[in-house]
């Protein structure tokens, strides 16, 4: 089958990429607020969750192929992919080589929650030139109040050992941070503790989820849509002062592209989506992660192509339904180009004149793209200006200083979390 595929496909139309889910739903923690554990129940019948050999040749084969560009890029998720073990990994990576075509590049990336890195898959990574995304919700307390085994056990002591064995074998490596209820109320100890372990990448996931009763409310796990926002900026006011050009926030990056002239990357923050797609451990392709269910399943690549999958039409009219079902508030709001509704899955609430479809985080967004946008309008103007952007830091500081000199340490602190001085940046740069 994998050779009728690469002599009859044709590239896909554009650029995409796919989560593809080896092992399915399988993972070795029951993290609480985990949306992909249930996905288990889809596949009753299916035993082992484990993607068979000749499908995982066949999917690297269409990928390889069917890919427009020369970087052809893979990524790896779940569930948890480490638990199909390290000789998979090793086989993925076999395959790769099999069917790559000469002058492209094949790159992987997987994220993981680490519980089962060791040396050697470290030394594999390293070997390889894998990307690992690693799931880390803060420091121990605010990790652990979700993040734990199936026997609800803590899990942050690991993580650690994980993140540390990385980082010594160099390997390139993402915190993937989800923001909960409990974690978003402590920015400056979330972001602090990400600094001090000298973190390089950090994602900020905010958690909306569903409380199961077949209505739009929210579990009490849920972050608030305004504490969101609050923290996002609070965060936002010491990376812009001490550390752009040392560490990388996915959000605040999305928030300067559209100042630069520049698409968003991130699915949620583009006009349309489903440039994202699933493929399930047997075959089966959906139209996004937080969507695999049997009304998103669009085919399965054993009987249609992967690139007659992503150039489909009903995956273009679902992501095209982002666009055309905006509300009219969203609309006309002033922030609409820098989050453009945010995630479908979180469009659940009633805008304020009645109207369906506002993106429940929606209050923590504006805050912060209203926040922010005069900060990277000025980073954008130093880039126009042949300047680079992380002037700006240096800029601020010394505007700070002049403000600080008239500041009492009992005063609201002038980055404007609403804090006194003395409890926020009087010794943040100390």
């Amino acid at each position: 089958m994998t050779e009728r595929w690469e002599t009859s496909m044709k590239k896909a139309s554009h650029d995409f990429q796919v989560f593809a889910k080896p092992a399915g739903a399988v993972c070795n923690l029951e993290c609480r607020y985990c949306y992909y554990l249930q996905k288990e129940s889809l596949y009753l019948e299916t035993d082992p969750f484990c993607m068979p050999d000749d499908l995982l040749e066949d999917y690297i084969a269409q990928q390889i192929a069917g890919t427009p560009d020369r970087n052809i890029s893979f990524f790896w998720h779940g569930g948890e992919p480490t638990v199909l073990g390290l000789d998979y990994f090793r086989k993925i990576v076999a395959l790769q080589k099999k069917h790559q075509p000469p002058e492209t590049r094949i790159t992987n990336n997987i994220q993981t929650n680490g519980i089962l890195i060791t040396e050697d898959w470290c030394r594999f990574f390293a070997e390889e030139g894998f990307s690992v995304g690693l799931s880390m919700d803060g420091p121990a307390a605010l990790h652990d109040v979700y993040r734990v085994t199936k026997g609800q056990k803590r899990t942050h002591r690991q993580v650690m050992q994980a993140y540390r064995l990385l980082k010594h074998h160099r390997v390139p490596c993402d915190i993937l941070c989800v923001v909960h209820d409990r974690n978003v109320r402590e920015p400056s100890a979330v972001y602090r503790f990400f600094k001090e372990i000298k973190a390089q990448y950090i994602s900020f996931i905010p958690l909306v989820e569903r409380d199961g009763n077949g209505g739009n409310t929210v579990t009490d796990r849920t972050v608030p849509a305004d504490a969101l926002g609050l923290f996002l900026s609070a965060i936002f006011d010491e990376w812009v002062r001490q550390d752009m050009g040392r560490m990388i926030v996915q959000i605040f990056e999305e928030a300067a592209r559209p100042a630069y002239g520049q698409t968003h990357s991130l699915c949620i923050f583009r006009p349309t989506c489903g440039d994202v797609p699933v493929i399930e451990h047997n075959g089966d392709f959906y139209a996004c992660d937080h969507l695999v269910d049997p009304a998103h399943r669009l085919g399965n690549i054993r009987e249609t192509p992967l690139v007659s999958l992503v150039d489909s039409a009903p995956l273009k009219r679902f992501g095209e339904s982002k666009r055309d079902t905006l509300p009219r508030y969203c609309r006309d709001c002033d922030v609409l180009a820098l989050c453009n509704g945010g995630c479908p899955k979180d469009r659940i609430i009633k805008t304020p004149d009645g109207e369906n479809g506002l993106n429940y985080l929606c209050a923590g967004y504006k805050q912060f793209f209203t926040h922010c946008r005069p900060y990277t309008l000025r980073m954008a103007a130093l880039r126009m200006a042949g300047q680079r952007p992380e002037r700006l830091m240096r800029l601020l500081q010394t505007e700070n200083a002049a403000t600080r000199s008239a500041v009492g340490r009992n005063d609201p602190c002038p980055c404007g979390s609403g804090k006194k001085y003395k409890k926020c940046c009087m010794n943040a740069g100390k």
